[in-house]
């Protein structure tokens, strides 16, 4: 999958990565710009399984995942060709490592204009996407769910204080914090 990215990778120029969630707020990876951005197509939702990062195979978490349909409001990462093969491969890592996600080159919308920038999507047919899930197994993930980097509340939590910090307003994670407020989870 790694060779078949590359290959569509505009040739000559730099590597432009997008974030929707934890990669704005923990990128990883060295670059030089990130500009706000908006992708068509594609938008954000907390419905993919996490069973490391954020919950266990016995006590699965959640992660947001970008799925097709809507807009999406993130940030692009230019990183300089000189090192864009290096920070790909570690990107690569952090976001592959079991191949869940279906990488694509997207067209983002900056102030600057349109670049065309790799993005981790994912499918509604993944095993890991999680299909509609009630507010009682939502609660039931917020309070129980933890993994290597924490629980999925703290990841939803700091994902729209990231989001918040850049002017980036998501209607559906602020629903996701007023279920969470609303059942004592977090403070007013």
């Amino acid at each position: 999958m790694l060779e078949q990215t590359l290959a569509q990778w505009p040739p000559g120029g730099d590597l432009w990565v997008f974030g929707y969630a934890s990669l704005i707020w923990n990128p990883e990876i060295e670059h030089d710009q990130r500009h706000p951005a908006r992708v068509h197509g594609y938008h954000r939702r907390l419905s993919m399984w996490s069973r490391i990062n954020r919950g266990t195979p016995l006590e699965p978490g959640l992660v947001f995942a970008l799925m097709p349909g809507g807009a999406c409001q993130g940030m692009v990462f230019r990183v300089p060709r000189a090192i864009a093969r290096r920070e790909l491969d570690k990107l690569w890592q952090r976001e592959m490592p079991t191949g869940v996600y279906d990488p694509r080159w997207l067209p983002c919308r900056t102030a600057l204009g349109t670049v065309r920038a790799l993005a981790f999507t994912l499918s509604r047919n993944s095993p890991n996407h999680t299909g509609a899930l009630d507010e009682a197994r939502l609660l039931h993930i917020f309070r129980h769910a933890r993994g290597r980097y924490g629980t999925t509340l703290d990841y939803v939590v700091r994902t729209e204080a990231c989001l918040r910090e850049h002017g980036i307003r998501d209607r559906a994670l602020s629903q996701l914090l007023g279920l969470a407020r609303r059942n004592g989870l977090l403070g007013p």
